[in-house]
């Protein structure tokens, strides 16, 4: 067995080690509480989860809200780079645009779940507020990119009288990658939680949200738990997935002349 291999090996004892430990300890504690409605055992959760993935609307549901979420994010990675792009441009827009990003930043999300739900159809409120959360976190990060492109570059960029396109990608890119890649990976988890917030808040038909609403109205605790392990294996997919694929275009982008 090769040095990598023994490592790789280690990091995979040492990950199922912690996992054990935190399962003993809420089998511990499932047993001193003594009740599957306050908190359920791993054996009940496990059953529970079971129960969700045999039911026929289970991968429906959890591909409704996987879109709702994903598309949330993508979207707001393309305003956020426009509106960074924008302000970054004219110094008129940067004015009157600074104040939003402010004012959407200081906000409780559930302020603007409940202010959204007067105006907003409840399907598409949480792909709304996943938007409006990831937005200035993209606008300020990529912003702060483009303000850090090496000024003795541009200068001789225009000296050499390089296009505006070759500009772009051999200078503006290969500096701003770095900086979209942290908003990226700052606002995956966020967006995740934001947007089953939004759900829990505003049940929209067939979402993830809703059903931890009603398994929590109805006293389905061991549901609860299971909806809940499904949350959290899916934000850790959704992370480990865009920071990869983001990871692999950030280093074709900061190769490009």
């Amino acid at each position: 067995m090769n040095a990598r291999t023994k490592k790789i090996a280690s990091r995979i004892l040492s990950v199922l080690g912690v996992i054990a430990f935190w399962i003993a300890v809420w089998f511990l504690l499932s047993w001193s509480v003594n009740s599957k409605f306050l908190l359920p055992s791993p054996k009940d959760t496990l059953i529970a989860l079971g129960e969700l993935i045999s039911d026929g609307e289970f991968f429906l549901i959890a591909a409704i809200t996987l879109g709702r979420i994903v598309l949330g994010v993508l979207i707001s990675f393309i305003l956020g780079i426009a509106l960074a792009v924008l302000t970054e441009a004219s110094k008129a827009a940067k004015a009157l645009l600074s104040p939003a990003l402010t004012v959407i930043k200081s906000t409780p999300v559930a302020s603007f779940i409940i202010l959204a739900l007067l105006w907003i159809d409840r399907d598409l409120l949480p792909l709304f507020i996943t938007s409006l959360i990831v937005v200035p976190i993209v606008w300020s990060n990529v912003a702060e990119g483009i303000r850090s492109v090496d000024k003795g570059l541009l200068q001789m960029a225009k000296v050499y009288r390089f296009s505006r396109l070759k500009r772009i990608t051999a200078l503006y890119i290969p500096t701003v990658a770095p900086y979209f890649l942290a908003a990226c990976k700052s606002t995956l988890g966020l967006a995740w939680k934001a947007g089953i917030s939004a759900e829990i808040l505003c049940t929209p038909e067939r979402a993830i949200g809703t059903e931890l609403y009603f398994s929590k109205t109805y006293l389905e605790t061991p549901a609860l738990f299971a909806w809940t392990f499904v949350i959290i294996l899916l934000s850790i997919a959704i992370e480990k997935l865009f920071v990869f694929g983001i990871g692999k275009l950030g280093s074709k982008l900061r190769v490009i002349r």
